[in-house]
């Protein structure tokens, strides 16, 4: 009996923390860096846990790797849309700084969610400003805009596929073996 204590204990804190994990990915839709911090929960439950075999220095080289593709993504796939959509240098320089600008300003409103919405509209309001600046005018402006608009919610969109990916690798970590050891109900224990 109290092997299937410490075995249902065992689900439960590796349930929490992977549901806990779960929160912390949201994290991305506001901006802060949820991908880093869920490496750094991981190195915690390596540190905190006596089973964690799985987690040497290739698994987390690996979850590096990914979130820093998810950062190159995230900011890529913005210059990447403003250039497609006839984006000068500068109005992709004004786009980037416009969507970290946006982000922080923003981020106290919606609960949180303003920052997705800053960073969206910054890319685009900055991008913006610096075509009329240069002397695009309007419709090149909106155009480039568009494109950096777009690009911003694409590499968003990516970075928390990427960080869906992250959390993937870190639960199957986490998650204890001894989920079958558990008597189901209808069965008999020996």
């Amino acid at each position: 009996m109290e092997q299937v204590f410490a075995q249902s204990l065992a689900l439960a804190i590796a349930g929490g923390f992977i549901a806990m994990m779960g929160l912390v990915l949201l994290l991305n839709f506001f901006s802060l860096p949820a991908n880093w911090m869920l490496i750094a929960l991981a190195a915690v439950w390596k540190y905190m846990s006596s089973t964690a075999e799985q987690m040497n220095f290739g698994f987390f080289a690996l979850l590096v790797g990914l979130a820093v593709l998810g950062e190159l993504l995230e900011f890529g796939l913005l210059a990447l849309k403003a250039k497609k959509y006839g984006s000068s240098n500068s109005g992709l320089f004004a786009g980037l700084v416009g969507a970290v600008f946006g982000a922080i300003m923003c981020a106290p409103f919606l609960f949180g969610l303003g920052a997705l919405l800053g960073a969206l509209a910054g890319a685009w309001l900055g991008c913006y400003l610096m075509e009329i600046v240069r002397g695009g005018g309007h419709e090149k402006a909106v155009q480039a805009a568009l494109g950096a608009l777009l690009g911003r919610f694409l590499g968003t969109v990516c970075k928390c596929g990427i960080g869906a990916v992250i959390l993937t690798c870190i639960a199957r970590a986490v998650w204890p073996d001894a989920a079958p050891l558990i008597p189901m109900p209808g069965t008999v224990n020996i």
